[in-house]
């Protein structure tokens, strides 16, 4: 089962479904307001936290008809996601695979943690100062044709192997995103931390990092390798936290043989 991070749909994951769907059975699914998945009525108070999220994830499993401990795999955001679905549920988890993503409190560590927080606030009272027109603002950012450069050249994604066409694909869903939904999902992923339960974790964990990866950086994959008994661990020298879609070919064969010692 893989999860998203926020802001983007499954679209991110397409490669590693065409590489695992025809030996294993492959769930995917949005968050709510995300992809194909309905809005919340009321976005600023809806409960968009990643407990909701878990609980989200476990209906999704049941809806699908996945009786059988899963392996569950969370890029960015979607690290907190199976690892609270671990969590809530260690029985359906028979291995994690958290990419790119931190066991908890992301603000802190984002960009260095420099000002996210303050950044954070500063965002959501622009939204509600400018109603529907930060949706505008954001289509209008997001369209330009200096968005793709510009995460090139900032390092957001790598200069060299981030397709265009999957640059492309996130820029568009993110323009169709409800900003209030995106920051709301933000605010509340922010604080929720399972660092303390990482020791406890009997599944199987494969832990993917990426050199240069500016949203999470490398010591929060480090520190999550230190702490769960086991775990293995893979860094991607030179990538970008989008590395999942950078560098697929390297992802799917160590993939391989972790789902190898899984169930082999």
């Amino acid at each position: 089962m893989l999860c998203n991070g926020v802001g983007v749909s499954t679209f991110f994951w397409r490669y590693l479904v065409d590489h695992l769907g025809g030996r294993f059975r492959v769930v995917t699914w949005d968050y709510p307001g995300h992809g194909v998945a309905d809005p919340p009525s009321d976005p600023e108070r809806a409960d968009l936290s990643i407990p909701r999220l878990a609980r989200e994830l476990e209906r999704v499993r049941v809806a699908a008809g996945a009786d059988a401990p899963g392996v569950l795999i969370g890029h960015s955001m979607g690290v907190q996601v199976i690892l609270e679905a671990w969590n809530q549920r260690p029985s359906g988890v028979a291995g994690l695979v958290p990419m790119f993503g931190t066991a908890g409190r992301p603000l802190d560590t984002f960009l260095a943690g420099s000002s996210s927080r303050r950044a954070l606030t500063w965002l959501q009272r622009m939204s509600r100062w400018a109603g529907p027109r930060s949706a505008r603002l954001i289509r209008a950012a997001t369209a330009s044709p200096l968005a793709i450069p510009f995460g090139r050249r900032t390092g957001l994604v790598d200069r060299y192997y981030a397709p265009t066409e999957d640059v492309v694909m996130y820029l568009q869903h993110f323009e169709r995103l409800d900003p209030k939904v995106f920051l709301r999902m933000v605010t509340q992923m922010a604080d929720h931390d399972l660092r303390h339960r990482l020791h406890e974790i009997t599944a199987p964990t494969l832990v993917f990092g990426a050199e240069r990866d500016l949203f999470t950086p490398l010591a929060c994959s480090l520190d999550m390798h230190h702490a769960i008994p086991g775990a293995e661990l893979m860094v991607l020298p030179e990538g970008s936290h989008a590395a999942l879609v950078e560098q697929t070919e390297t992802i799917h064969r160590r993939l391989d043989r972790f789902l190898t010692r899984v169930w082999g």
